[in-house]
């Protein structure tokens, strides 16, 4: 998930997520996340298949904010950018 500095979230999944990361911090990629400029990420998982991270991709997209923010804060207290320990 990618946050944007006032705390909106951004869901999704890639193959490549330094590639992805940087893509949305260019704004590369037209929509949701230009918009909102979500270019912190906040949290990941990996998915041990490519239908797999799909379904939880869709399934996280359905979460209400509050489950989402529980999701980040256990491992992420204090929303910092972890995108340097995945990428």
């Amino acid at each position: 998930m990618m946050a944007s500095f006032d705390g909106t979230l951004c869901t999704g999944m890639t193959r490549d997520i330094a590639s992805r990361v940087e893509q949305r911090r260019r704004g590369a990629i037209p929509g949701f996340s230009s918009k909102y400029k979500t270019k912190k990420l906040v949290w990941c998982e990996v998915a041990e298949s490519l239908e797999s991270a799909r379904e939880r991709a869709a399934q996280l997209k359905c979460w209400r904010r509050s489950k989402k923010v529980w999701l980040i804060e256990r491992e992420n207290p204090n929303w910092e950018d972890i995108s340097a320990r995945v990428g």
